[in-house]
């Protein structure tokens, strides 16, 4: 497996699996154009950093995010990390988390902040690499229509 950092060019190479397992795996209704604009949308946004996940078939996973500014830390949000299927549960989602996280502690990070669906597969994942629930944050959102 070799890690190394994500560019736009990248795009194209991780729309299958990334379609495949948001479509198949969590009933989603991702199109080509839709998943291109929204991965496009975190590698070209100020300050971003992602990685991509590879062997000798080609792309096969990638985390994607991007540093944000407090008042007292630099914090790095991760956005997505996605290992296609035919990959999950042989610990390449733990060796890029984990590079993920070094990558960006050595640019300045304090942190690593997520969102993350709220199951017994993220919580065991998230958990895995001591990740917690934080007490003093909430999402909020308000739906239109």
């Amino acid at each position: 497996m070799k890690i190394r950092e994500m560019t736009v060019s990248d795009i194209n190479a991780v729309l299958p699996f990334y379609i495949s397992y948001y479509n198949e795996q969590e009933n989603g209704c991702w199109t080509e154009e839709r998943a291109a604009k929204r991965i496009h949308q975190v590698l070209s946004m100020e300050d971003s950093l992602s990685l991509i996940a590879e062997n000798e078939d080609g792309a096969f996973g990638f985390a994607m995010g991007y540093f944000k500014q407090y008042d007292d830390i630099t914090g790095y949000t991760l956005e997505e990390i996605v290992i296609a299927y035919e990959y999950q549960n042989q610990g390449f989602g733990s060796v890029l988390l984990g590079e993920l996280e070094r990558a960006v502690q050595e640019k300045g990070a304090a942190c690593v902040e997520l969102h993350a669906v709220s199951d017994e597969q993220h919580e065991r994942f998230y958990g895995k690499a001591a990740y917690h629930n934080a007490k003093n944050f909430v999402v909020k959102v308000k739906w239109f229509g």
